[in-house]
C-alpha cells in the first residue's frame, strides 16, 4: 500500500492512477490521518438504449375512451 499526502496526490495523480491500474493500492492522507483510497471503478455504467422495453408494454385500444364515471360531467 502506497500512502501519499494531498499535495503529492495532486502533483502526481497520473502516476498514482497508473499504479492503481497495475494492481497497487494508494491511500491519500491529510497529515497522518488516512482520508481516501484510490481504487479502480468496477465497471462503467451502461449507456441507456432507446426501445429497451419494446414488446413488454401494451396499450389497450380504448385507453383514451371516455370513462363511464365521468359521464355526468360531460356536456
Amino acid at each position: 500500500m502506497h500512502r501519499v499526502n494531498i499535495h503529492q496526490a495532486k502533483t502526481h495523480l497520473s502516476r498514482l492512477i497508473r499504479e492503481v491500474q497495475a494492481g497497487g493500492e494508494v491511500v491519500i492522507s491529510k497529515g497522518d490521518v488516512p482520508l481516501v483510497k484510490l481504487v479502480l471503478v468496477d465497471e462503467a455504467p451502461r449507456r441507456r438504449q432507446l426501445g429497451g422495453a419494446k414488446g413488454l408494454i401494451t396499450v389497450a385500444a380504448d385507453f383514451d375512451a371516455p370513462l363511464a364515471d365521468f359521464e355526468p360531467y360531460e356536456r
